[in-house]
C-alpha cells in the first residue's frame, strides 16, 4: 500500500509542520515554497494546502489522488470549482483568518478618508500646510456592511465602538450581533441610500459579480464613502470611476480591482478622493498560524478519523 502524501507549497514555521506530522505520522509531508520540494509529488498528493495555476496544471491533468484542498485565501474564485465538484474533491477556505487585519484596514481606510489623512500625506511631500477642508467625523454615522461573514462581523463590532448604526446585507438575511438591521442581497438598493459608509466584504460569485454599477452609486449619498476589500469584479470599475469623477460619492478606499496589479493608466491612481492599497488588507504576521491551527489542523483530525470536515467547507452551489 502506497504512503499517503500531503503537500504544503508554502514556507511555514517548523513547529507548525511538526504539529501536522504528529497527526499523520505515517504520511509523507512535503513543505516549502521551492517547487523542487513538491512539484513531483502533486499527482500523488491526497491533500494539498495552497493552490496556484501551476499546481492546477500539474495536478489536474489526469485523475489525481487529491481528495481535499485547503486554500491559502478566503476567496475560491480562482479554483475550478466545477471540476472539483465533479471529482468530489473537498475544498476548505481560509475564511476567518483575515477578520482582524482586514477589519483594521477597513477602518484605516474609513478614518483616512474621513479625517483626510491621505490628503495630508500628499501635502507632506510638498511641505504644504493646509487645512484641506477637514470637517467630517465618523462617530454616530451609518455603515452598511455588504457581506456579514467573519470579516463583516468583526467590522460591525468595531463600528459599535464608534457609536455607529450598523446595517448588514447577507444572503440569508439572518440577524447578527452588533448589526442593527439585516437585509438580504435583494434588498441592497434599500440599504445604500441610508449609508454614510458602504463596505464590501463579499466573495466573488456568479451572484455578486458586478453587483455594484451605475444604479448603486446613484443611490448612495453624495457624502458617502465606498470601501471594497472583497473582490474587484464585484464592482463595475468604470462606473465607480464615473461616480467618483462626478461627485456621486465622496470617495473610495480600494484594496481590490478588476485587473490586478491596477494598470498604470487607471484614473484611480490620480484621484485625490481615493486611497489605494495593493490587495494587502489580509496580510498579517499571524496568517499561517491561524490558518493551520484554527482551520487546517481541526479539519485534518476529522479527515484521518473519517468524519466530515467541519470548518470552512466550500458549498459548490453557492461558490463559497
Amino acid at each position: 500500500m502506497s504512503t499517503k502524501k500531503l503537500v504544503i507549497p508554502r514556507n511555514i514555521d517548523p513547529t507548525l509542520t511538526e504539529k501536522i506530522k504528529s497527526i499523520i505520522p505515517a504520511w509523507e509531508v512535503f513543505v516549502g515554497k521551492e517547487k523542487e520540494i513538491w512539484i513531483d509529488q502533486l499527482q500523488d498528493a491526497e491533500i494539498i494546502a495552497g493552490w496556484t495555476k501551476e499546481i492546477e496544471k500539474k495536478c489536474m491533468c489526469r485523475k489525481p489522488h487529491l481528495r481535499w484542498l485547503q486554500t491559502w485565501s478566503a476567496g475560491v474564485n480562482s479554483i475550478p470549482l466545477d471540476e472539483f465538484s465533479k471529482r468530489e474533491i473537498t475544498v476548505t477556505s481560509a475564511n476567518g483568518v483575515h477578520s482582524f487585519p482586514i477589519s483594521e484596514t477597513i477602518f484605516a481606510l474609513m478614518l483616512g478618508l474621513t479625517r483626510k489623512i491621505h490628503t495630508y500625506v500628499r501635502n507632506q511631500q510638498t511641505k504644504t500646510w493646509e487645512n484641506a477642508g477637514l470637517k467630517l467625523e465618523m462617530h454616530n454615522k451609518t455603515i452598511g456592511i455588504i457581506g456579514v461573514g467573519a470579516i463583516g462581523k468583526e467590522t460591525a463590532k468595531i463600528a459599535k465602538a464608534f457609536g455607529m448604526k450598523v446595517l448588514g446585507v447577507r444572503h440569508s438575511g439572518a440577524p447578527e450581533a452588533d448589526v442593527d438591521q439585516m437585509y438580504t442581497q435583494h434588498e441592497l438598493n434599500t440599504v445604500l441610500p441610508q449609508c454614510d459608509y458602504v463596505v464590501i466584504t463579499l466573495p466573488l460569485t456568479n451572484e455578486t459579480k458586478q453587483m455594484f454599477s451605475n444604479r448603486q452609486f446613484e443611490l448612495m449619498k453624495d457624502s458617502s464613502f465606498f470601501i471594497n476589500i472583497g473582490r474587484g469584479e464585484i464592482v463595475v470599475e468604470a462606473d465607480l470611476i464615473e461616480a467618483l469623477t462626478h461627485g456621486q460619492i465622496a470617495g473610495a478606499g480600494l484594496d481590490v480591482f478588476e485587473v490586478e496589479p491596477l494598470p498604470e493608466d487607471s484614473p484611480l491612481w490620480e484621484m485625490e478622493n481615493v486611497i489605494i492599497t495593493p490587495h494587502t488588507s489580509g496580510a498579517t504576521e499571524h496568517y499561517n498560524q491561524r490558518l493551520i491551527e484554527e482551520i487546517f489542523i481541526p479539519n485534518l483530525k476529522n479527515y484521518v478519523a473519517g468524519t466530515p470536515l467541519s470548518i470552512n467547507v466550500v458549498d459548490y452551489e453557492k461558490g463559497y
